[in-house]
């Protein structure tokens, strides 16, 4: 569904201290004509969310508040009530509260909520697509994510993005290459992979086209734990080094399960706004961690 309204006011959730909704400011500030708001209330306070609504009458809303757990979401089999205070109920908030005053909401959403299985095998290229329903909730960050779309797809005016395994081109902690590189070992499995500095600005648009429903928003094919820290160890550390382990030996060092799959990206690329440059995976990574090394020197951050 596309219903196009100006955009003139844009206010972010999570954009105060969320990594995602902090890259989504810094993208509004450099569009002319376009005041930038950034919440104050907490999304699970349905009054105070509503009131500033009604107080900044945005045409946007850019909901990335969210919980997924400190150091990962392994912290949300421990606080499932914490976990639902912001990642359900706080979503839920955002997005009806949108819905009743006529305000296009973009919920930046998880595709952490299948597995491969045997009509999408690994290898095969098959990917999961919009209209699949989620098949993975072995971890609770996951199953409460399963049903918060299920939900959100009944608002007309909210654009779902699913989200996987972001990568952007710093290593700030909430980066999926950040966290990988500090594991003793990793699993080696193909997967549908974000690269944010690509991808947000499509965000962006594809809200300013007043675009809805849900959409698979990785870079298009996959891409794999080890594909992704060679490229680290060519770019950025020659001297790292890593080892592998099965996905039976990860679930002895792990509470919850995590989410392996590939995702369809053809509504996506189809969809996408003009002036968009999308890149497959392989080539966004390669080009993500050029950036990386320059940004990096810049900081004196690189590896001796």
């Amino acid at each position: 569904m596309t219903s196009t309204v100006a955009m003139t006011k844009v206010l972010i959730f999570g954009g105060k201290t969320g990594w995602i909704g902090g890259l989504m400011a810094d993208l509004i500030k450099e569009k002319e004509g376009v005041e930038l708001f950034l919440a104050d209330s907490r999304v699970e306070n349905r009054e105070d969310v509503a009131k500033e609504l009604d107080e900044i009458k945005p045409s946007h809303v850019l909901m990335s508040a969210g919980i997924t757990g400190r150091p990962n979401i392994d912290w949300c089999e421990t606080h499932k009530p914490d976990t639902i205070r912001t990642n359900v109920i706080g979503t839920l908030n955002v997005a009806d509260l949108c819905d009743t005053r006529n305000i296009h909401c973009t919920v930046y959403a998880t595709g952490c909520i299948f597995k491969y299985d045997e009509a999408h095998k690994l290898g095969s290229g098959v990917g999961f697509d919009e209209d699949s329903a989620p098949n993975f909730a072995e971890s609770f960050y996951s199953e409460t994510k399963g049903y918060m779309e299920q939900l959100l797809k009944c608002y007309s005016n909210c654009l779902i993005l699913r989200v996987r395994m972001p990568i952007s081109d710093d290593l700030i902690h909430r980066n999926f290459v950040t966290k990988i590189v500090k594991y003793e070992r990793v699993v080696n499995i193909p997967n549908s992979m974000t690269v944010l500095t690509e991808m947000l600005p499509g965000s962006l648009a594809m809200a300013e086209k007043g675009l809805a429903g849900v959409y698979n928003f990785t870079n298009p094919g996959v891409i794999s734990h080890n594909q992704v820290l060679d490229l680290y160890t060519k770019y950025i550390d020659p001297t790292y080094t890593y080892k592998n382990f099965s996905v039976e030996e990860q679930a002895k060092v792990i509470v919850a399960g995590r989410s392996n799959n590939e995702l369809d990206t053809t509504k996506l690329m189809a969809d996408m706004p003009e002036g968009i440059v999308i890149n497959d995976i392989q080539t966004a990574c390669d080009l993500c961690f050029q950036r990386m090394k320059v940004n990096l020197t810049k900081l004196g951050w690189l590896p001796d």
